[in-house]
């Protein structure tokens, strides 16, 4: 006896997307029931997070997905042999945001395996085409300035996959983009700045003059992005004319640490910042050699320390929090996270999941052990999420909210 489509759909719609993946291939009257829960997007909203990362597979590169929810790792086919090759520079909604060979920039579902190409490299203010004999992008110049500074009068001239090597720190969207819907943040150099792309946009707008940003949120159809030295400035992007202000001037001066901007569940938004120590296994010290080649497996930035501060837009400052409370943080290069336990149940509380996104170090030491794990907020002390590893070091592993939801936009994927 076949269950009604309403009932299915009704069931389905309380799994986990990689459950809803398995459900769809058990007949036909499931596969049915699985295709429209994707199309009409009534997927269950609160989807675990997963790892996304690549692995050896017979002598090739594939991409795998560990996830939390299951403590299990699966392999993913729709983008292999693309996904390996390209840099991952963020992920929001179910999509991560890529660099190709030749340093474009795409939006990719690795769960539908559906791509929306962003604008040309070459509209981002700092970078001009360089054009061969035959009329084709070959080259590209780097021009190295802000809004604020020129930082060096000579242009970098770069090979077409060179260029995402100095380019590209991080990337989210406001939006899940199968809505057809959303705008892409852009953290680019020379020296963190910002350019924005609305779907369906032809070029990057580039928003001087500030730089030095580490990280951005959307909230109330705003959007905050944080400084290096802890300031936050809001931008509002829906008028003919872009906003911007100063809601919290810097508290700290220059640092080593990452910089994170959340919105918790309540609606409050929480400034954290992630220590690092630099160890490696074999030489304790290697640290203070500057020169030292530590481009192997046996060299990491390790998480020493993370600190959760609420921002009081009102008063104008931070206030350390203690703990989480029953929240947990999904830190890297992903849309920071802040996720109510209860509605997560295999995740834990007063902790937090992270990934490597020390930049300089990942992309100078591509061979180098990744700093991944969850750190326990009450005793400050981190453990591994598996062992032994299952990533490759190259690209880094991200973390990714698995999105089964059908895309609208066919006209802009590949």
């Amino acid at each position: 006896m076949e269950l009604p489509q309403d009932i299915l759909m009704s069931i389905f719609s309380t799994l986990e997307v990689l459950d809803l993946i398995r459900a769809g291939s058990v007949c036909n009257s499931w596969r049915s029931a699985y295709t429209s829960i994707c199309s009409l997007g009534h997927c269950k909203p609160q989807q675990t997070p997963c790892l996304l990362y690549t692995f050896e597979s017979d002598g090739t590169k594939a991409t795998g997905l560990y996830s939390l929810a299951e403590k299990k790792a699966y392999m993913l086919t729709l983008l292999d042999p693309a996904l390996p090759s390209r840099f991952i520079i963020g992920s929001s909604h179910g999509w991560i945001i890529t660099a190709d060979e030749r340093s474009e920039l795409h939006l990719v579902n690795p769960i539908t395996g559906k791509q929306i190409a962003l604008p040309p490299v070459t509209t981002i203010e700092q970078v001009k085409p360089i054009f061969d004999d035959s009329g084709a992008v070959h080259k590209y110049k780097y021009s190295w300035y802000t809004g604020q500074m020129t930082v060096s009068d000579s242009p970098s001239i770069l090979a077409p996959d060179e260029l995402r090597n100095f380019l590209f720190n991080k990337a989210i969207v406001s939006s899940d983009p199968s809505g057809g819907n959303f705008i892409v943040v852009l953290i680019h150099n020379p020296h963190l700045q910002l350019s924005i792309a609305r779907s369906g946009d032809d070029k990057w707008t580039w928003l001087p003059p500030h730089k030095d940003y580490e990280d951005c949120i959307f909230r109330d159809g705003l959007l905050y992005a944080l400084t290096s030295e802890g300031e936050i400035h809001e931008y509002d992007l829906s008028g003919p004319a872009i906003t911007r202000k100063i809601v919290l001037n810097k508290v700290k001066g220059f640092t080593c640490e990452n910089m994170y901007i959340v919105r918790a569940p309540c609606g409050d938004l929480l400034q954290v910042w992630r220590s690092y120590d630099p160890l490696d296994d074999e030489d304790e010290d290697a640290s203070d050699d500057l020169e030292a080649d530590h481009d192997d497996e046996s060299y990491v930035w390790n998480t020493t320390m993370i600190k959760v501060h609420k921002v009081d837009l009102v008063a104008r400052m931070l206030v350390e929090a203690c703990d989480l409370g029953e929240n947990v943080l999904i830190l890297g290069h992903n849309q920071s996270l802040c996720l109510r336990a209860e509605e997560y149940p295999l995740l834990k509380a007063n902790h937090v999941y992270f990934s490597d996104d020390r930049e300089l170090y990942i992309k100078g030491c591509k061979n180098g052990c990744r700093d991944i794990g969850v750190f326990n907020l009450e005793n400050n002390c981190a453990e591994e999420i598996v062992s032994p590893q299952l990533w490759s070091n190259w690209p880094p592993p991200v973390w990714m909210t698995p999105n089964a939801r059908k895309i609208s936009l066919e006209t802009h994927s590949s």
